[in-house]
């Protein structure tokens, strides 16, 4: 092309126009870690996109001391126009990061990776992430949770907010997503995670990959994969339901006793509250000491101590494996919309937990709940009242399930069956599990399908229940008595169910 030379003046004097206004904006902003706000957990979760599904590769070299080659890719749409995508993610090493299929820079900030693609991504528009990461087995100092150190591999426990310890993710209850996992694994070592098996296991130079995909939505805090020297034992429950148990093969013997209870536990919370919401269930059995049972989605975590212990009677040991049953329904089926709404979990699993024990052991619930109640008011005093429990102390992220939000919050049902009746109770049961099936709900929800329920305005019994410093009087218990010790809190939780 020949230019005139009034053009080229013209065009010259453009050019440097051009390179004194990009000499005078301001440098981009840094990047920061953000978060949806959660009352606890404020840097929890990310604005700007809802995540559909997950697509997560492992590769376990044979050592639980040492990374695993890792992808995630991440299916999920805009919610607003994005310059920058910030992922929870705080304990690997990220190689590079595409957005819908073009390269992305990428930083981090605080505890979150923070991607910027090369154009904006718009409100309603696909965004597809795809991050090639290590994910590392060892805990940074004073971290709790995300993998977890067997005898003989590694476990997940994300609860409550690790999972962005393991892999990139919007790591908050409200998100749910599908998940699919594909985990490769030397030869004589067995990988299973939450949801079925996709197919069978594809052999792959010196070892296997297996394949799973949930088949309902589930909160990155529940996600499971198991990586060992296990044996997968496979049986029916309800209406055909597949049940399949992990556990170390040299304990496989001793063990069944109690893996052949999980069918009748099943059949008896599904008379209490309804079908079983989820494609499987069972137990991963790990070699491992916690101080803690987990209820990750379709397969609950147990240590293998729990079932060996001679200090601890059949029936107490039988109804924690309730308790995290009880938790597919309430916690995993339908999620807590915010950590605030924790007791709503933890409370309705001690429930069933209790009840379980009271038909089948002769452990009265309302003896249990009379020693409730004498303790309630300092389990309040030390973590808040149910509904709004204290954050967790620092550096300690697991101090947030402290006694309110497990006898406490079972208390507050106690009273609730009191108050409404055993029959308007149990409606109420049923329809918080089936309305809220595969989704999240709040505190404010429930307390609104109770009064509909019961055909009368509850919020004032709720108010006191909830969110009262001191524990209201018991209907129908004006006797019973509850006193503040005033001793400060010790440990978060006694070992037991989470």
């Amino acid at each position: 092309m020949l230019l005139t030379s009034r053009r080229l003046s013209a065009a010259l004097l453009a050019a440097a126009s051009a390179t004194l206004v990009a000499a005078t904006l301001p440098a981009p902003a840094p990047p920061v870690a953000l978060g949806i706000g959660d009352p606890l957990f404020p840097h929890l979760g990310n604005p700007g996109y809802d995540v559909r599904a997950y697509d997560i590769s492992f590769t376990y070299g044979g050592s639980n001391s040492k990374p695993l080659d890792a992808v995630t890719k991440i299916d999920a749409v805009a919610t607003e126009q994005l310059d920058r995508v910030n992922l929870d993610f705080s304990h690997g090493t990220v190689a590079s990061v595409e957005v819908n299929g073009e390269r992305a820079a990428f930083a981090t900030a605080g505890e979150d990776l923070i991607v910027t693609p090369e154009e904006p991504v718009y409100e309603g528009w696909p965004l597809r992430i795809t991050v090639w990461h290590k994910s590392h087995p060892s805990p940074k100092e004073g971290a709790d949770g995300g993998w977890v150190r067997t005898r003989d591999g590694l476990a997940m426990a994300n609860q409550a907010d690790a999972a962005h310890r393991v892999f990139p993710c919007n790591d908050h209850p409200a998100d749910k997503a599908f998940f699919t996992f594909r985990v490769t694994a030397p030869k004589g070592m067995t990988a299973v995670t939450n949801g079925l098996p996709v197919g069978k296991a594809e052999r792959v130079a010196g070892g296997a990959t297996w394949t799973y995909r949930t088949s309902h939505p589930m909160a990155t805090e529940l996600a499971q994969v198991s990586v060992g020297r296990s044996t997968v034992v496979h049986r029916s429950g309800p209406n055909g339901l597949p049940v399949r148990d992990v556990v170390p093969t040299a304990y496989r013997a001793q063990l069944e006793p109690w893996l052949k209870k999980t069918p009748g536990q099943l059949e008896w919370m599904e008379r209490q509250v309804g079908r079983y919401p989820l494609e499987t269930y069972g137990l991963l059995v790990a070699d491992v000491d916690t101080g803690f049972e987990l209820e990750t989605q379709t397969l609950s975590l147990f240590e293998r101590s729990l079932f060996s212990r001679s200090d601890l009677p059949a029936w107490y040991v039988e109804s924690i494996m309730v308790h995290e049953l009880a938790h597919q329904w309430f916690g995993d089926s339908v999620s807590p919309r915010s950590w605030s709404d924790l007791w709503l979990n933890e409370g309705h699993a001690t429930w069933y937990e209790a009840r379980y024990a009271e038909d089948h052991a002769k452990q009265p619930l309302v003896d249990r709940m009379r020693r409730a109640y004498a303790q309630s008011d300092t389990w309040r005093a030390q973590g808040g009242p149910p509904a709004a429990p204290r954050g967790p102390a620092p550096g300690k992220k697991i101090s947030l399930f402290r006694p309110v939000v497990y006898d406490g919050s079972g208390l507050v049902l106690y009273a609730l069956r009191k108050e409404i009746g055993k029959d308007a109770f149990e409606r109420l049961q049923r329809r918080w599990v089936s309305d809220h099936r595969d989704s999240t709900a709040t505190t404010g929800d429930f307390t609104r399908l109770a009064s509909e329920i019961s055909g009368r305005d509850l919020s004032g019994f709720f108010k006191e229940w909830l969110y009262g410093k001191k524990t209201p009087a018991m209907p129908g218990h004006p006797d019973w008595r509850s006193k503040a010790a005033g001793k400060p809190e010790g440990k978060a939780a006694a070992k037991g169910a989470r």
